[in-house]
């Protein structure tokens, strides 16, 4: 975040390397242009990496509250919205019992993705903050079915045999 241009764009018909190499910081610094938060597109789903999760979503990072300043720059440029779906994929031990302590600007999941299930979070998390604090904003809603369908893809990816089910869940709530 040090860059005014701290973003990656990574676009699919562009990459040149393979998705998964390109999803690596060191992949992506060769491929992919930076830009700034003005130049980023609205945010469907957003992957973000995790140290431990609680099944109500809340997490915690690396202590250095770089994800969650990320997420507040991009709330604040109106990218992520209440339709953005943040997910962590995390092994099954990452994934705690206990509570975690929140502030006003820490980010919850709204799934967990293991190599074993697909956790659906809290259905009502809390507010998404900017950098000027709490959101006056909107209610989170429901993720739509192109997202729904990013997490079955995240989940697949680790070979979930939840991600079926959680599809087939997604699409009968949908219609």
């Amino acid at each position: 975040m040090a860059s005014p241009k701290p973003f990656y764009l990574l676009d699919p018909e562009t990459l040149g390397i393979s998705p998964e190499e390109a999803a690596e910081k060191k992949g992506a610094a060769q491929v992919a242009a930076q830009v700034g938060v003005d130049e980023v597109r609205s945010i469907d789903i957003a992957v973000c990496g995790s140290v431990a999760v609680n099944r109500s979503g809340a997490r915690i990072g690396k202590g250095a509250g770089y994800s969650d300043l990320e997420v507040a720059l991009l709330i604040e440029a109106g990218l992520v919205t209440e339709k953005t779906v943040i997910v962590a994929p995390v092994h099954q031990l990452q994934v705690i019992q206990d509570e975690i302590p929140e502030t006003e600007h820490d980010f919850s999941v709204d799934y967990i993705v293991t190599p074993d299930e697909v956790i659906p979070c809290s259905t009502s998390p809390p507010e998404r903050v900017g950098l000027g604090g709490p959101d006056a904003g909107e209610d989170r809603g429901n993720p739509g079915a192109d997202a729904a369908s990013a997490v079955v893809a995240v989940a697949a990816r680790f070979n979930c045999p939840a991600a079926d089910d959680l599809y087939r869940n997604r699409c009968d709530n949908q219609g």
